[in-house]
C-alpha cells in the first residue's frame, strides 16, 4: 500500500511539473542545488544522503540534468569528489517550475487534509532514521 501511494503521489508531481520539462525528482535536485547558492556546493554523496538516495541513482539523475545544462558537476575540495552547482539555465527552469511544484503540493494537501499531512510528515520523520541501514537498490 505504501509503495502504491508513493508511486501515485510521484506521478501526480510528475504530471503537474510536465509543462516545465522536469520530473519531481529533478525539481528536488535543482531545489537542493539552488539552496546552496552562495555557499559551498554539496558533493554528489552529500546530496544523495540528504535526499535518501543511493549514490548510483543520484549520479544517473544528475547526469540527465547536466546534459540538459541545468547543473554543472565541478571538482570538490577533495580531488575525488564532485559537487553540484546550479547553472543560470537551471535556476531559470527551477523558477519556471516552482509554481507548478506548489500547485502539486496544494493538490496533495487538499486530497489528504492538513492534519493528515502533518501526521504523515511526523511518521516519515520517525521512520526514515530507523530505516537508514537499508540500502536502496539502483
Amino acid at each position: 500500500m505504501v509503495r502504491s501511494l508513493s508511486r501515485k503521489i510521484s506521478q501526480l508531481y510528475d504530471d503537474t511539473l510536465a509543462p516545465s520539462g522536469l520530473k519531481g525528482t529533478q525539481f528536488s535536485l535543482l531545489a537542493q542545488a539552488r539552496v546552496r547558492r552562495g555557499q559551498e556546493p554539496l558533493s554528489v554523496s552529500a546530496l544523495a544522503q540528504r535526499l535518501n538516495t543511493d549514490r548510483t541513482t543520484m549520479t544517473r539523475n544528475l547526469r540527465t540534468l547536466e546534459q540538459a545544462g541545468l547543473i554543472a558537476l565541478v571538482p570538490g575540495k577533495d580531488a575525488r569528489s564532485r559537487c553540484v552547482v546550479l547553472t543560470p539555465d537551471g535556476d531559470a527552469r527551477y523558477r519556471q517550475a516552482l509554481g507548478l511544484w506548489k500547485q502539486a503540493q496544494a493538490e496533495v494537501r487538499a486530497l489528504c487534509g492538513g492534519d493528515q499531512i502533518a501526521a504523515l510528515e511526523q511518521l516519515v520523520g520517525q521512520l526514515l532514521p530507523r530505516l537508514a541501514h537499508v540500502q536502496e537498490v539502483a
